[in-house]
């Protein structure tokens, strides 16, 4: 799945993606980026 690095500001496949679920109840997903290792967060369903 690709989300929107903040550190390197493109859109980059996500590594080690999984689903999760926000406090107030929306599905997301969160994974890490593969270049600068930072993680990528992104919102709804996956």
């Amino acid at each position: 799945m690709q989300a929107y690095c903040v550190k390197c500001r493109a859109k980059r496949e996500m590594r080690d993606a999984r689903n999760i679920k926000m406090k107030n109840g929306k599905p997301a997903t969160q994974g890490t980026c593969p270049v600068c290792g930072t993680k990528m967060f992104r919102i709804g369903k996956s």
